[in-house]
């Protein structure tokens, strides 16, 4: 006897209402890491030459290349899901639209785990550009103290 492996997958119902509030919820997050980015394009501008000077130059131009692709996806994202609110209205007309609204329900699955893994690597990037910033900010305070005696 053989045995079949399924996959087993729990699909939350979520109401019309639920994936609007979801929507605008991840819209507003998106929008606060957009402004974030502006400031990470600060900082990076702010602490250019530390970063072309210092021995890990190649390391320094992949985080800040990470911070512009982040860049690039999050407005990539902030579109979709714009796009996905404007389809709410297949949820709430009224007519059974089964194909659509399952569509949509699925759409909306992949944009919630889309979502999730962009904010988990937003997260890692973000400490790692802190990381690079704290430790010029750390050397600058060294040399001028050196340079105070």
């Amino acid at each position: 006897m053989k045995t079949i492996q399924t996959q087993v997958r729990y699909v939350e119902w979520l109401s019309p209402k639920d994936m609007h509030l979801a929507s605008q919820e991840w819209l507003s997050e998106l929008k606060f890491i957009k402004d974030e980015h502006l400031f990470f394009e600060d900082l990076i501008t702010t602490f250019t030459s530390q970063l072309i000077e210092s021995g890990k130059f190649s390391e320094n131009k992949e985080i800040i290349d990470a911070v512009n692709r982040s860049q690039k996806r999050n407005n990539l994202l902030i579109e979709a899901i714009k796009v996905h609110e404007n389809d709410l209205q297949i949820m709430v007309d009224g007519i059974d639209q089964l194909d659509e609204e399952k569509a949509y329900t699925k759409e909306h699955s992949g944009l919630m785990i889309a979502i999730a893994d962009f904010l988990k690597e937003y997260k890692s990037l973000k400490t790692q550009l802190f990381s690079i910033i704290k430790k010029i900010k750390k050397e600058d305070k060294q040399k001028h103290l050196i340079d105070k005696k």
